[in-house]
């Protein structure tokens, strides 16, 4: 049975509290998997968006925030982790309907995970500790980590709980104050989330989510000059913009960005693994992830068997609407993002790619975003659709004859965020891993993140990492203290004068 949401209305989180814009305008959330109004969201203007970098500033330069010790800050984001438990069931289906998420995806992954994140991140009590030492017998050094300030974090509407938790969690342990805005296409679980966060008593500005219909709100959030950090995740494109507004204040910045990620299989693979893998990469959340093993790169030996099966399998996919447990595949985020998937789609096919299932609407719900699986054979890796983020559910599948071959397609990119390799052979898998120029390899499995280790990219898919101690450091910044303990303190610099 369908699960059906009454619509809510969401408010921003400001100074510790929550309150409606100060306009009083709400935006709609729209589900795409039917098109139906399901939330109301507080549409932030820009003295809003100056109220909450105000709200963060006061927080962090006069607040007791970046003062406390780690583990008391940590005990903050525990008991966010259990809210996120104890509200798990609707948290799911707020994502499920924000996003198109499957209910499966958002019950069993993404909740969980966010949970897991504010968890992992709140014990660490430990992991920023000064560090002493001695230069000589005479000079005492202390390297201390101290928060950046204010942080402003902006994510996109694939995976909004997720991100949420992985720039908060590790931006808040480290001391930080910080402002979010999610994407207006898909936030209320969020904004969920922000109602949650208000119960735990966090000091006044530490956490402050706003949530806006206007694409400037952005870039009002980015160029403040009360912003010391900015962390994006989304398209190449728009962090090339952020880039350069966070320049003129000389701020801070991690990226994390576009993929068109190398999925790469051996004829020498375990093929049940390889296929259910590889359709996994690019079929999940309906290919809607910067990390979607989208090119397919099969070794002529297996190609044709290979190129079958997977057709088989995807062919086999239950489209339907996110909110049953039944489908396998839901809607994509909105008509918009299909609409500009199909463009890509008949690229494909004016390039000379042929297609060997999907690429059309399924006749589900006329008002929702659905778009069959899509695969696309005789791909060259210089067509558009080869290079190009598309960002919905389409694979190009390359033939490969070698190793060396192989390895020349994979790197082709201007991308650099995950690739996979499948063999049997771990030590040639080993030896393909490290020559390709991305942040993350996956053998024999697809979508592994781990919040004990560092997730990012190379190339234009951004710089900086999320999650493990690599992520958590992102958030910090060194400072060095040298004292002199000689009489007259001369054996560092003599006296000149």
């Amino acid at each position: 049975m369908n699960t059906k949401i009454v619509i809510q209305q969401f408010d921003l989180l400001m100074e510790g509290k929550l309150g409606a814009a100060l306009s009083g305008k709400y935006f709609d959330a729209v589900n795409p998997s039917n098109g139906e109004v399901f939330a109301r969201i507080a549409d932030a203007d820009t003295v809003d968006v100056q109220m909450a970098v105000s709200a963060a500033r006061l927080g962090f330069d006069h607040g007791r925030w970046p003062q406390m010790d780690v583990a008391q800050r940590g005990a903050f984001l525990l008991k966010i982790a259990l809210l996120i438990r104890e509200n798990a069931k609707e948290l799911a289906d707020l994502e499920c309907a924000s996003s198109g998420k499957t209910i499966k995806h958002a019950t069993f992954i993404d909740v969980p995970t966010a949970a897991e994140t504010f968890e992992y991140f709140g014990n660490l009590s430990g992991k920023l500790n000064t560090e002493t030492m001695r230069n000589s017998s005479s000079v005492l050094s202390i390297i201390e980590r101290e928060p950046v300030g204010v942080v402003v974090t902006i994510i996109p509407w694939n995976y909004p709980l997720i991100l949420t938790a992985w720039k908060l969690a590790p931006a808040l342990i480290a001391g930080n104050t910080v402002v979010l805005k999610p994407s207006p296409a898909a936030c209320a679980s969020v904004m969920f989330l922000a109602k949650l966060a208000a119960q735990v008593g966090l000091p006044k500005g530490v956490l402050n989510i706003i949530a806006s219909s206007r694409p400037q709100a952005g870039q009002e959030l980015v160029g403040s000059p009360e912003v010391d950090m900015v962390s994006f995740t989304g398209s190449t494109k728009t962090g090339e913009a952020v880039m350069a507004l966070a320049s003129k204040g000389v701020k801070k910045l991690t990226l994390e960005l576009g993929g068109k990620s190398p999925n790469i299989v051996f004829a020498d693979c375990d093929m049940e693994a390889a296929l259910g893998g590889s359709l996994s990469a690019i079929f999940m959340n309906q290919g809607q992830m910067c990390t979607a093993g989208s090119r397919l790169l099969v070794e002529d030996k297996i190609y044709q068997e290979f190129v079958e099966k997977l057709v088989a399998r995807a062919k086999n996919l239950k489209i339907g609407p996110a909110d049953s447990f039944e489908t396998e595949f839901g809607p994509l985020v909105s008509v918009e993002q299909r609409n500009a998937v199909l463009k890509f789609i008949e690229k494909g096919k004016q390039e000379g790619a042929k297609i060997a299932c999907g690429g059309k609407i399924p006749d589900i719900n006329s008002k929702g975003a659905y778009l069959e699986p899509t695969i696309f054979i005789n791909v060259r890796n210089n067509m558009s659709i080869a290079q190009e983020e598309i960002f919905g559910p389409v694979l190009c599948v390359i033939s490969f004859t070698s190793l060396e071959e192989a390895v020349q397609i994979a790197n082709d990119s201007k991308y650099g965020l995950a690739a996979m390799v499948w063999s049997k052979d771990l030590e040639k898998a080993n030896k393909v891993a490290r020559r390709l120029r991305c942040g993350t390899v996956w053998i024999n499995t697809y979508g592994a993140f781990l919040n004990e280790v560092p997730f990012g990219g190379y190339k234009q898919s951004g710089y900086g990492r999320e999650l493990g101690l690599a992520g958590l450091l992102e958030y910090t910044q060194l400072k060095h203290i040298a004292t002199d303990q000689t009489p007259g303190g001369k054996s560092l610099v003599t006296s000149w004068f």
